[in-house]
């Protein structure tokens, strides 16, 4: 049984994630640790664990294993390289850290531990991103040109968010930081390595003016062009994604997936008969890797790599620019 400790209940998925290990059947959570001491022993209470106040206590108890982090992502690199040098195995919400010098400053203590690391990137795990990687490995779509990919609900507009998640110094950014990591990890799964970025932001609702309507433009090395939107002021959208290439195109909308290639022979669109089951949850990947030494997908270069993409795309609404990546 891997024995867990929560770190933080700031995120609001950190809930669930508890959910998560609860109901695995290869794990248990076994305290709590939390920067807010009140919350933390509210939480602990709730779940019947210990608190502990202090986090070096926390990640020097016998009966931690590995560590669930839920914390301001501001945070992220002190807490996960406390963990890595305590020999914790790591799960942690996204984005990794604020910027890439704070996750290669993770990724190095990873290593040097040893220890086993996963960020949460779920729409990776999804039947529709499976057939779409399956689609693009296939040659189906030619060359890829353009992928537009959108993530959004309504926060701010809703006034559902909680007040602390404005607060830039922890959460490191708005709508973008948060929501739009779906689009943006999704982008460099599927197309690889980006060339450039630019970026426009806006605030409506959103407290101390962080973004709350956020668009970024990437282009990739391979020449294709994603437009990744995201956003805490829209209650809906059209639910549309679109991959488009030189011999096809796929395209979601509102859950049903559509293929157009030349290549099939087939003229007209194609619904496929059947997608790709959906991949373990990334804290399942996890808790393999753990147990089994199984290989986690979704491990310190896709977080490296996300946090490129946001870090540059907040360069480029500040200064007003296309920024090029190194």
């Amino acid at each position: 049984m891997i024995r867990v400790a929560m770190l933080s209940k700031w995120h609001v998925h950190a809930e669930g994630y508890a959910r998560d290990v609860q109901n695995s059947g290869v794990a248990k959570i076994t305290c709590v640790w939390d920067e807010d001491a009140r919350r933390g022993r509210a939480w602990a209470e709730e779940l019947g664990v210990d608190f502990e106040a202090d986090l070096a206590a926390c990640l020097a108890r016998e009966d931690v294993d590995a560590v669930v982090i839920d914390t301001p992502t501001s945070d992220h690199r002190d807490v996960m390289v406390a963990a890595a040098n305590a020999g914790k195995h790591i799960f942690t919400e996204k984005a990794m850290a604020p910027t890439l010098a704070e996750c290669r400053e993770i990724t190095a203590a990873v290593e040097k531990n040893g220890v086993k690391f996963a960020i949460s990137h779920p729409q990776l795990t999804s039947p529709f991103v499976q057939y779409a990687k399956k689609v693009l490995a296939e040659g189906l779509l030619g060359e890829v040109k353009f992928l537009r990919l959108r993530s959004a609900h309504d926060g701010s507009s809703g006034g559902w968010l909680p007040d602390y998640w404005y607060d830039v110094e922890k959460a490191g950014g708005g709508a973008m930081m948060d929501l739009g990591c779906h689009p943006m990890y999704t982008a460099a799964w599927l197309l690889g390595k980006p060339k450039r970025i630019t970026s426009m932001f806006n605030n409506s609702y959103a407290l101390n003016d962080v973004d709350d309507n956020a668009v970024s433009v990437v282009e990739f090395e391979n020449g294709a062009i994603a437009v990744l939107e995201t956003g805490f002021v829209t209650p809906w959208s059209g639910g549309c994604t679109e991959l488009l290439g030189t011999e096809g195109a796929l395209v979601m909308t509102d859950g049903v997936v559509k293929l157009r290639s030349k290549k099939l022979g087939v003229d007209g669109w194609v619904i496929p008969a059947a997608l790709p089951k959906p991949m373990k949850s990334t804290m399942a990947l996890w808790f393999d890797g753990i147990l089994n030494d199984s290989p986690i997908p979704f491990g310190t270069a896709e977080g490296e790599a996300l946090t490129n993409l946001l870090e540059q795309a907040y360069v480029s609404d500040r200064d007003q620019t296309i920024v090029a990546f190194e």
